[in-house]
């Protein structure tokens, strides 16, 4: 089997004399008069567990396809590993791909199935099974070898698949919607697995997925797509702290929105109009705002303290409370706000509270001038 990657370790991408495994350029795909791929460019390391993430018609399943040479660009170019496989077939590139609905072979047994493409190119029989055993004993299926698909649960299924993907050892892994069958919780602990398997083999792992909170669980860095665009490319932290658009604020996770003009500033806090806040809004000040400019500010739910009292904050807004919904971990909050908006607030149930806020109370709200995001476009 290859030798674990230190790519993921080692974050390449914040090299910028590292070179990419995969350098897309320039990548248009037009179905007629639509375009479904919008001039991507994107370069991907060797090793990563790279999340493209999106709704449905965004592209990502296209772009996939064309990594895969299962759709020709309209324009741009693909490389991988150093090669333009633009006009490479698909079963000649270093790439397998593994769909949503495992495509298994119903009449083999698991261990059949897995060594399907090994025994297609000429691996000696033996040689083939040594390799089989190896990579269910991965993907920890070493007891179900002679089973079929039908005798497998749905997380069974879906390791047989991926380990049919990984048995010819290919440079990139492409994988759509692997996890989307699975219920909440199969598919939680499934994607833990795939990391560990992606850690041990060290092969160049791209998911698509419409979840984001798979991608954030899976990935080293994710893509975010919109429109056939990347609209922003980062670690999973940064796009959650620092989206740079309300799109990417507002589709990554919860998020309440405030539209304003900026005010005023002094050296450690900008201030911001907002009506739909009802009050200034004061935030830590970004680089190359001007007074009068129009921008939105977002605040994560978690990031928002609701209190009975009036609390010292830099940020206070009062209203009631709508709707609780008690969550186990959490509890989240539906507060309107005296002039008519409605905020989410979510707060921790780790501390027994022996007069939780409830239904129709009257609340403050607050939040800390480094909790707002502000964002122009």
């Amino acid at each position: 089997m290859a030798e674990p990657s230190l790519a993921a370790d080692a974050k390449p991408w914040r090299d910028a004399a590292a070179k990419p495994f995969i350098r897309i350029k320039n990548i248009t795909k037009k179905f007629g008069d639509f375009t479904a791929v919008d001039d991507v460019s994107l370069d991907i390391y060797k090793g990563e567990l790279f999340c493209l993430l999106g709704g449905s018609g965004c592209g990502k399943s296209t772009l996939l396809r064309m990594l895969a040479g299962f759709e020709t660009p309209t324009s741009g170019t693909i490389e991988i590993d150093g090669q333009d496989v633009a006009s490479v077939a698909a079963f000649n590139r270093p790439t397998n791909m593994m769909f949503q609905s495992y495509a298994l072979f119903p009449h083999m047994s698991v261990e059949k199935n897995v060594a399907y493409g090994l025994l297609r190119e000429g691996v000696p029989k033996p040689e083939a099974m040594v390799r089989v055993a190896d990579m269910l004993r991965l993907v920890k299926l070493d007891g179900f070898a002679k089973r079929k698909p039908h005798q497998l649960s749905g997380g069974q299924q879906q390791r047989v698949a991926l380990a049919r993907s990984l048995i010819k050892q290919p440079k990139l892994l492409l994988l759509d919607e692997p996890l989307g069958a699975l219920d909440k919780k199969l598919r939680e602990e499934t994607q833990f697995e795939l990391i560990r398997i992606q850690e041990t083999l060290g092969v160049t792992f791209i998911v698509v997925t419409h979840d984001q909170e798979e991608a954030m669980t899976l990935s080293t860095r994710i893509g975010v797509m919109n429109d056939g665009k990347i609209v922003q490319v980062g670690e999973p932290p940064q796009i959650y702290e620092d989206p740079c658009s309300k799109y990417v604020a507002d589709f990554i996770g919860s998020v309440n929105m405030f539209e304003g003009i900026v005010d005023a500033g002094v050296p450690d806090t900008l201030r911001i109009k907002s009506l739909e806040a009802g009050t200034e809004l004061l935030v830590e000040p970004p680089q190359g705002l001007k007074i009068g400019q129009p921008v939105s500010v977002a605040i994560r739910p978690e990031r928002i303290m609701l209190t009975r009292e009036k609390p010292e904050s830099p940020n206070v807004v009062y209203g009631e409370v709508e709707e609780v919904a008690y969550l186990g971990n959490v509890s989240t909050y539906r507060v309107k706000l005296e002039n008519g908006k409605t905020l989410k607030v979510t707060k921790s149930n780790r501390l027994h509270d022996e007069e939780p806020i409830m239904w129709d109370e009257k609340v403050y709200l607050s939040w800390s001038k480094a909790a707002g995001i502000v964002l122009t476009e």
